[in-house]
């Protein structure tokens, strides 16, 4: 089949073909060595429908391979990377749900937009939380900082010389919100203010120095989360365990663009390379932090984590420990103890910090 052939019956355009040629999606059966036409196979019509409708729910390149890659091997675990990345747009989706209808009461009063969210008159439920912070095993001092209470739940990892100044200077900034509004669009606005006065604080405290950031309010109902950096945080909810963030690192972005595959990305050298995070350079706003909002549930369980955990332990063992249903404190020293455990080469290479909350009736 020609390229114009093969684009009428994938639903693809030729512009498009020819970037997934590039990035290995869609390699073509034979390309003229003279003229460089490229020509498809019929049997590859079916790999590019299912580029196409990846592509159609918004599956960034780096998943859309990962689906692919999988979709003649194990199905099963081609349909839950689906599942996982849709029930991110769920979560954002619920996000821009819950502003429309914080919006649409402000400026008009309540109307029957009000209805589209389930929790503004739900009963409040409370956090059971804990945090830990470890050194590691190589690192000569402490630079990460953990929160966790009943209201706001934060984790910090420091980096230059004064590291440990700028991530304590930032969770103070953050404190320093609560009591926080509710009303879904008062609490990220208040929260967008609080992250931009860390960056300031940053640059104050800890002048060529600085911070990531992820952090989360909880209001009785709603998460509201915050996140710089490449720290992380995920949430465990009827036994799947959802990433939540995305690492604002070069590397990443080289997923995102489809240029390095997860694997390959594990072990760039530059894997740490930040594209945001909070140091108060130029003295300007300071870096636009991800702001997302979500619908809580007795049973969530929450994780925040500094790279120190992430960086070394898949999420498959994330998800067993989380799942294992111990407290708290006891989670927290588990997911710890991965991290540092001589076992897989890992050994604690890095400062180790990380919140887990549950959210429970009010009053336990």
């Amino acid at each position: 089949m020609t390229i114009g052939e093969f684009a009428r019956a994938s639903r693809l355009s030729a512009k498009a073909l020819r970037r997934y040629d590039e990035l290995g999606l869609l390699t073509p059966a034979r390309v003229d060595a003279h003229s460089g036409y490229r020509y498809y196979a019929g049997a590859q019509v079916e790999r590019a429908r299912l580029v196409a409708w990846l592509r159609r729910i918004g599956m960034p390149l780096a998943e859309v391979r990962d689906v692919c890659a999988l979709h003649g091997t194990d199905p099963g675990a081609a349909a839950r990377t689906v599942r996982a990345h849709w029930a991110r747009v769920e979560a954002e989706t619920a996000a821009r749900r819950d502003l429309a209808a914080s919006l649409v009461d402000r400026l008009g009063g309540p109307t029957d937009m009000t209805a589209m969210t389930s929790t503004t008159n739900a009963r409040p439920y409370g956090l059971l939380s804990a945090a830990l912070s470890e050194r590691g095993r190589v690192r000569a001092s402490n630079q990460d900082r953990a929160h966790a209470g009943p209201r706001l739940l934060a984790v910090a990892d420091g980096y230059g010389e004064a590291g440990e100044r700028a991530a304590t200077a930032a969770l103070a900034e953050i404190e320093a919100l609560l009591p926080a509004p509710e009303r879904p669009g008062d609490l990220l606005n208040a929260l967008e203010d609080g992250v931009r006065r860390a960056d300031t604080a940053v640059g104050a405290a800890a002048p060529g120095s600085g911070t990531t950031l992820t952090a989360g309010v909880w209001t009785g109902a709603r998460l509201a989360l915050a996140h710089v950096g490449d720290g992380r945080a995920y949430l465990l909810r009827d036994g799947e365990l959802t990433r939540l963030t995305r690492d604002h690192t070069v590397v990443q972005a080289r997923v995102e663009a489809g240029e390095l595959d997860p694997a390959e990305a594990a072990a760039h050298p530059d894997r740490a390379l930040l594209l945001r995070a909070l140091d108060g350079a130029d003295g300007g706003p300071g870096p636009v932090p991800d702001l997302t909002l979500y619908e809580g549930k007795p049973g969530d369980r929450w994780l925040l984590c500094t790279d120190g955990l992430s960086a070394v332990v898949p999420e498959a063992e994330l998800h067993g420990v989380l799942a294992a249903g111990g407290s708290p404190e006891d989670t927290v020293r588990a997911l710890a103890d991965l991290a540092l455990a001589d076992a897989e080469g890992r050994g604690g290479p890095d400062n180790v910090s990380c919140v887990v909350a549950d959210v429970v009736p009010e009053g336990r």
